[in-house]
């Protein structure tokens, strides 16, 4: 091992929800330990820099999407990105975070050498230059898509010359007043960009091949305000945050155990809405709820539209794209000045990073999630992959006070290297299971990039996340899997661990 210690302790990738969240506990949890967190773009936020359409907000309650130390103190719960942006740059600025991002910076490739115990990581600045830095740890907060391709299905977009665009690169100050607009898709983005543009356009329809659960809710807790003003802050903050994890557990498992029961409430509040005329065929997927995540329609800004002539919902497949609109295969036209295609993302592990360990490129799809959180086999590296069913900085912070654990159970024992050690043996037992059982376009496209799951844990991305919350808290960390060792040791089983006795 190199006489001189590395650039850092830990290195984060990515200065969104997952690596700030990481930051912040380091700062709470492991505050003896160094890091930097790299981020490729110019602003922290990560999706919710990136993405720039109109009405862009989140479709989980931010007294989930927000972190289990920051209380959400804003009024609405149901947050538009600047107001989610605003509660990001409060916290890396109050917890002296901002001093240790950089930013430009694109990791293209990251290699453990095991002599060294330490991460060489390469990355690619702003102006094409190359630096690299060294880590003893990992921690991957990149998230779960490809941030320079998004999915195309193919369009051939033959004699239209309107404007075409992908929510994902959305243009600065595009001009949609007064214009025939046609939104293709009817998940989560489409349900939310076409009420916010019905604002200023003439219409636009949202062009459906299948439809979507939706479920209705107002974007202000009116729970949460009242306890706001009766409780101090931080408490009622953690009472609201309980209660809405509890109900989003409830609501999955029911959905689950009695989708009838579910789809029934759905149909309640959407005729509530639009009345009892409504096309019913509309609002009726060929799935069952939470099989694909359920689209939220805050304060039933989408049925508004409808109702008041600015918005409609078509589902049909596309002929071909014509001047001036989008033939339809049953004949129908939909005139459109402008196609937006909400079409859905593409995945990527790792943020597409090279990783290697020794040298040897590290394929994902060969490895098992352990405890949702770090690899089989793969040392002093760590990922958030957030839950389908649930917010997705609940598996943030779980994930970042595990690994705080795991950094001070290093320090104190005289080891650097954690990895969790899957014997051939224990892999060749082992039952798995398709963890990513929604039918969603974008999970099932994806999947084959996917790390493996069994049916049982450790070796598994659970979606529980009350139950994932507590064994990460209490199960002890020398669980006869996950080896603690010192350079040159190289655990390759559980019984080769070199730690200090505790």
């Amino acid at each position: 091992m190199p006489a001189s210690p590395p650039d850092f302790d830990v290195l984060i990738v990515g200065a969104g929800i997952s690596g700030i969240g990481m930051a912040a506990h380091m700062g709470m949890k492991a505050p003896g330990h160094s890091y930097c967190i790299v981020e490729r773009r110019d602003n922290l936020g990560g999706t919710w820099d990136l993405f720039r359409y109109p009405g862009i907000r989140s479709d989980s309650d931010m007294h989930t999407l927000g972190f289990d130390f920051e209380p959400w103190t804003h009024e609405k719960s149901i947050a538009d990105a600047p107001a989610i942006l605003e509660y990001l740059d409060r916290i890396v600025d109050e917890r002296g975070i901002r001093q240790h991002i950089r930013f430009g910076h694109k990791v293209l490739s990251a290699d453990f050498r095991h002599d060294e115990a330490r991460w060489h990581v390469e990355m690619e600045k702003a102006d094409g230059s190359r630096t690299h830095l060294t880590a003893n740890f990992l921690y991957l907060g990149a998230g779960y898509y490809d941030y320079d391709e998004p999915y195309d299905p193919g369009f051939d977009f033959g004699e239209f010359e309107g404007q075409v665009l992908h929510p994902q690169f959305w243009p600065q100050d595009l001009d949609y007043a007064g214009k025939n607009v046609v939104v293709i898709g009817s998940g989560a983005t489409a349900v939310t960009i076409v009420p916010a543009m019905a604002q200023q356009a003439n219409h636009v329809t949202m062009l459906q091949r299948t439809p979507t659960w939706m479920f209705t809710r107002p974007a202000k807790d009116g729970f949460a305000n009242f306890l706001r003003r009766i409780l101090p802050e931080k408490l009622a903050y953690r009472v609201t945050r309980f209660k809405n994890i509890k109900m989003q557990d409830f609501s999955f498992k029911l959905a689950r155990d009695n989708p009838q029961k579910v789809i029934d409430a759905l149909y309640k509040k959407i005729e509530k809405a639009l009345g009892p005329d409504y096309d019913k065929a509309a609002f009726t997927p060929p799935y069952n709820p939470w099989e694909q995540r359920l689209c939220l329609v805050p304060d039933e800004d989408l049925f508004r539209a409808m109702k008041e002539g600015r918005a409609d919902v078509v589902t049909g497949h596309i002929a071909k794209f014509e001047k001036g609109g989008v033939r339809l295969a049953d004949g129908r036209f939909l005139p459109a000045d402008i196609v937006v295609t909400a079409t859905g993302l593409k995945l990527a592990v790792a943020g597409k990073i090279d990783v290697r360990v020794d040298g040897a490129p590290v394929a994902f799809n060969e490895r098992f999630y352990y405890k949702g959180c770090m690899f089989s086999n793969l040392p002093n590296l760590a990922v958030v992959f957030g839950y389908l069913n649930a917010s997705w900085t609940l598996r943030a912070d779980i994930n970042s006070d595990y690994v705080c654990r795991v950094l001070q159970h290093m320090r104190a024992t005289g080891t650097v290297i954690a990895t969790p050690v899957l014997t051939k043996e224990a892999e060749a037992a082992i039952v798995e299971d398709d963890v990513f059982d929604f039918s969603s376009g974008y999970i099932q496209r994806g999947k084959h990039i996917m790390p493996r799951n069994s049916i049982s844990y450790p070796w598994r991305l659970n979606q529980e996340y009350v139950v994932d919350r507590k064994r990460m808290k209490d199960d002890p960390l020398t669980d006869g899997i996950l080896t603690f060792t010192k350079p040159g040791a190289n655990a390759r089983a559980a019984d080769q661990q070199l730690e200090a006795a505790e």
